[in-house]
């Protein structure tokens, strides 16, 4: 694997494999037919920011759901656990039953957490642990309306930079561009790899969050940061051009290397002027493509973080989003280093 920008050291000598930093949320998972998104006003395949009222409407219409803790790169840190990895996770919670069943989850699925955490008020509906329903259609897609709580009140004084300083990777969350203190957080874990030395990751999240955010996260992918995880939606919005490989070429730069998912069609790897290609790993039937793209990540940036080449990496990252749609909701259910094992031995 070529070196990075920035004199990255992606070595696993560092006590933590990755710091991911995101939005701490409860998922709330259910199957609907496509006309409940309809009556919901949510754009399939997409993920809405409504409050914690509108929150409870949605489950009053969707019914009967199982609840998860989650988090786009919640999910990733958990997919990094399970491949025998050390991850952590840097989020926001309230002191409520749902906060505490993040932690316990979190410290139970062998993630590190550390939370900034904030007091209930009987006056403020949004000083809750934050939650997403993850609407799943027919077609096994995700639709997800997203409630943030106090997830949303997570400032630079909840970012441990001496945390950050102990990871061969520190993962952004792009939903994080969404927060009020955005601008500082970025700009913390920036300053935090000037010093360490380590790679920093961003993943694009959602095709409307690269809409919103723009010219924010352009610059952080032709400037700052090293990886980037993006599906073909993402990618595209990001460069302004139809067509993935077209994206990648736009965005290509020396010391970068962005990944690109493509659902059926496995996912692309640009690096060092080039493209490569990482095919599927084989899932019948696929029953909810939830958190495929968090799993691709926490396969990938476990290889990636563990010596693996590009081509290694990726197939780490096929095999986890390969399990992951196997089944209803966005953590895996096998082991993730057995399956490793057995298939693509490092």
């Amino acid at each position: 694997m070529s070196a990075l920008a920035h004199g990255t050291d992606a070595s696993p000598a560092r006590p933590i494999d990755v710091v991911c930093v995101g939005n701490a949320l409860m998922d709330h998972l259910a199957f609907a037919p496509y006309d409940v998104l309809d009556e919901l006003g949510l754009p399939p395949g997409s993920m809405t920011l409504v409050d914690i009222e509108t929150s409870l409407r949605i489950a009053e219409r969707v019914g009967t759901h199982r609840r998860v803790p989650g988090g786009m790169v919640t999910n990733t840190a958990v997919g990094i656990a399970s491949f025998g990895g050390t991850p952590a996770f840097i989020g926001a919670v309230a002191h409520d039953e749902p906060g505490e069943r993040f932690a316990a989850d979190l410290d139970a699925s062998g993630v590190r957490a550390v939370l900034e955490r904030f007091p209930v008020d009987e006056a403020d509906s949004e000083a809750a642990t934050g939650r997403c329903f993850v609407v799943v259609t027919p077609d096994g897609e995700r639709t997800m309306a997203t409630a943030l709580g106090v997830g949303g009140r997570l400032d630079r004084s909840g970012i441990d930079v001496d945390l950050l300083a102990e990871a061969a990777l520190v993962f952004l969350e792009g939903y994080v561009l969404d927060l009020p203190d955005a601008p500082a957080i970025v700009e913390r874990i920036l300053e935090a790899r000037r010093r360490a030395g380590n790679t920093v990751a961003v993943g694009l999240a959602d095709s409307l969050l690269v809409e919103r955010h723009h010219a924010t996260l352009a610059r952080l992918v032709h400037e700052e940061v090293d990886l980037v995880f993006a599906n073909e939606a993402e990618i595209c919005a990001l460069a302004g051009v139809p067509s993935v490989r077209e994206a990648l070429g736009a965005v290509a730069r020396p010391g970068l290397v962005a990944v690109a998912t493509c659902g059926s069609d496995g996912a692309l790897v640009g690096a060092g002027g080039g493209v490569l290609h990482v095919p599927v790993a084989p899932i019948d039937p696929v029953v909810d493509r939830t958190g495929a793209g968090d799993l691709f990540a926490a396969g990938f940036c476990y290889g990636f973080t563990h010596g693996a080449d590009l081509e290694e990496a990726g197939a780490l990252g096929a095999l986890a989003a390969a399990e992951v749609i196997g089944h209803l909701g966005a953590r895996p259910e096998r082991p993730l280093a057995a399956i490793a094992t057995a298939k693509t031995p490092l």
